[in-house]
């Protein structure tokens, strides 16, 4: 599924490839719900990096964060105009990118249920939804986003 984004001013405008498109999984850890600016959750998909084709590339920032002291491989890309956060991409899985579902323009497909990971790190005034279609991870899900969407039958060839 081609997916299109863009940040909050029109600065910078992206389009990539993704064969898993639904935003099924929420993570409250520190470090989405801060660089987000997010009520509590980041909501990341799965695309193909070599796909990715971007507008504006110039009004473009990258934020490493900090985990543990020491600077994180992985590339946090947002907008140095409006600072909204646009995708990240880490050089372990370099084949990878991971745009933030709330960057995206096109209609994303809705998921057949939520996880909500990284819970350990969730703080208190968040409240996470639960019963049936809510599943939760206190850190990371049993299955990676590309198997979560073969086990659903979700995953584009």
């Amino acid at each position: 599924m081609k997916l299109s984004g863009s940040c909050q001013c029109g600065s910078i405008g992206f389009e990539m490839e993704s064969k898993t498109p639904y935003p099924y999984m929420r993570c409250y850890c520190s470090i989405c719900r801060k660089v987000g600016g997010s009520g509590g959750y980041a909501i990341n998909l799965m695309a193909e990096a070599d796909s990715i084709k971007i507008h504006g590339a110039d009004a473009k920032g990258v934020y490493n964060a900090v985990v543990d002291g020491k600077a994180s491989q992985a590339e946090r890309h947002f907008c140095k105009s409006c600072g909204s956060h646009l995708w990240l991409w880490d050089p372990r899985w370099p084949e990878l990118i991971h745009p933030h579902a709330g960057a995206i323009d096109t209609p994303l497909p809705r998921p057949p249920e939520t996880l909500h990971i990284m819970l350990e790190f969730k703080p208190d005034w968040i409240d996470v939804p639960d019963g049936p279609g809510h599943v939760h991870f206190q850190r990371y899900p049993d299955l990676s986003i590309e198997e979560w969407h073969k086990s659903h039958d979700l995953y584009e060839d």
